[in-house]
């Protein structure tokens, strides 16, 4: 499979609130043109929120705060991983095998 790279990705008119490293990973996980709301791309984009607050714990160890936020963020991905798993097993294990998840 190809890699894509951000400037190859064509920004839709309706990703206002996304920023350009979440529209990467929704072109990456995407089911169709328009999908921005399957547990696909739901799980990329968290998962990418959640490398980001990773590394910036790591930096701010103190920061009890966002750590409360990545464990509801965790939590989140975990729901919609469990969601693919029981309905769509080949999607779930695509996912997990394009996203590095599990080993």
């Amino acid at each position: 499979m190809e890699q894509m790279k951000p400037e190859s990705v064509p920004v839709p008119e309706e990703a206002g609130a996304y920023t350009m490293e979440e529209v990467f990973e929704i072109a990456k996980a995407k089911r169709h043109d328009t999908d921005t709301g399957s547990p696909e791309v739901q799980v990329a984009v968290l998962t990418r929120r959640i490398e980001e607050l990773s590394a910036h714990l790591d930096k701010n160890r103190k920061d009890k705060h966002s750590r409360r936020g990545l464990l509801g963020l965790v939590a989140d991905r975990r729901k919609h991983l469990k969601y693919l798993e029981t309905n769509n097993k080949r999607a779930y294990s695509t996912l997990v095998k394009k996203l590095g998840l599990k080993k």
